[in-house]
């Protein structure tokens, strides 16, 4: 089948509910859906890698802390982030979504607030295993949710979107610390404190609204009529019942190897995800920019990531491929590694590397979640799916805390070698995830169409 008769938008009359207009019930639900989910997720995000702009304004000589002591406190977040992913995504199902991701919104805003005032390392380290806590539901909830809302041949589109709030909140986190750099001193607070304390009262006030705005599932979405719920669980094509989940349905889960592999292909990019979220800013600043000057070309990667991000959605949408997608941004990833860890002396190439790293990191890094989350069908697969493929893909963002460390500048080549590493391994296992995918949807030598490669 050609590529252009493989992606159709609605046509307004393709439905059971002849009554209702796709094209529009679509729009409907983007507006409905999207906008909120990726608002909390910057916060949430932003909340999560705001350290790294901290400390870069003085953070580590004002909490006097020894020199691996910031990379105990950005690990301590995935302590927590990653146990209670799964135990979170089966409250949403129980609360509904918009109960219960406006409640850890609020909570994760409280916890930034706090870290604003804190002291010493002690303090520093219990708000940000509090921040772990309240994160842990968010972003594989937001996905939880959204996969039973739209096709899948639509879901690549819908899924950057929300993507997309990272690298928002990326940039927009280095714009935002280098106007908040100007505040040192207010009120008799160091700027990077200010960092903290109006990042969390935004994101408290972000969760109130929430609590109002974000949608639960179809099934009991009351701005659907009933012809229009009809045909949102006709175009998902997954049963949209409340099925109680339990320790069986777990173990039942992780008998499936490519339920399994899935997530360890997502473990290998997000090592350089977060190493370049939360170090891309002390990169920077060892080419020789002033604090301000740092912040502000901290945003440029981000900028070009999203570009590339949506560009690759389009297309994933359009050709109905995912594995391609995937392999050409662990391409990228890989190039711009390897010209870090061989070229030094040389900014204007090592900027371009490093842009290269975000552009390959972030685009991949979306596709293997909309390729792995549409590949599971029902409630009880994708509750505990997007919760295994977040809580364990993150554990490598232990690794990326610890892979650059201050005595390795200017060149890093231990946290670029590590990050090459990752890649390669997710390359691999991103491979065997395709075979297992193909293997699949030629099970019993009839074309099995629920499956994407």
């Amino acid at each position: 089948m050609a590529a252009s008769s493989i992606y159709e938008e609605p046509s307004g009359e393709r439905s059971l509910s002849s009554s209702v207009n796709e094209r529009a019930l679509v729009r409907k639900i983007d507006l409905r859906l999207l906008p909120i989910l990726f608002v909390v997720y910057v916060a949430a995000f932003l909340d999560r890698v705001n350290i790294s702009n901290a400390l870069t304004m003085g953070l580590q000589k004002d909490l006097k802390l020894t020199t691996d002591q910031p990379n105990i406190a950005l690990t301590i977040f995935f302590v927590p982030y990653v146990l209670f992913e799964i135990p979170s995504n089966i409250l949403l199902k129980r609360l509904s979504p918009h109960v219960w991701l406006s409640f850890c919104t609020v909570l994760f805003g409280i916890a930034m607030l706090a870290q604003g005032f804190v002291k010493n390392f002690g303090g520093i380290m219990a708000t940000r295993f509090f921040l772990g806590v309240a994160e842990a539901g968010i972003f594989p909830g937001s996905f939880y949710l959204l996969s039973f809302w739209y096709k899948r041949e639509e879901s690549q589109k819908r899924f950057s979107v929300f993507w997309c709030s990272v690298l928002t909140a990326g940039a927009f986190g280095g714009l935002l610390a280098s106007a908040i750099a100007k505040l040192n001193g207010t009120a008799g607070l160091q700027n990077w404190r200010w960092i903290f304390i109006l990042e969390g009262i935004g994101t408290i006030v972000i969760g109130i609204i929430s609590y109002f705005t974000i949608s639960d599932f179809p099934q009991s979405a009351k701005w659907l009529t009933e012809e229009e719920r009809a045909l949102v669980k006709e175009r998902a094509g997954h049963d949209h019942t409340s099925v109680p989940i339990g320790l069986k349905d777990i173990a039942w889960f992780f008998k499936s190897p490519m339920r399994v592999v899935g997530a360890f292909m997502y473990w290998g990019i997000i090592v350089p995800i977060y190493s370049y979220s939360y170090f891309a800013p002390t990169i920077i600043k060892t080419f020789g920019y002033t604090v301000i000057k740092t912040q502000l070309r901290s945003v440029i990667p981000f900028a070009a990531a999203l570009a590339l991000v949506l560009i690759v959605a389009w297309a994933s949408d359009y050709t109905q491929l995912r594995y391609p997608f995937v392999m050409f941004g662990l391409i990228l990833c890989i190039a711009g590694l390897g010209t870090l860890m061989s070229v030094h002396h040389n900014l204007s190439v090592q900027f371009g590397a490093l842009c290269l790293v975000a552009m390959g990191a972030f685009s991949s890094g979306i596709v293997m979640i909309c390729w792995y989350v549409m590949n599971l069908h029902g409630h009880i697969e994708r509750s505990i799916g997007t919760a295994w493929l977040i809580s364990f893909g993150n554990t490598g963002g232990i690794v990326a805390t610890f892979a650059f460390l201050s005595k390795d500048a200017p060149y890093y080549r231990t946290g670029y070698s590590i990050c090459m590493g990752a890649v390669v391994f997710g390359a691999v296992c991103a491979s065997a995830y395709a075979f297992l995918v193909f293997k699949a949807r030629r099970n019993k030598g009839v074309a099995d169409r629920s499956y994407t490669l």
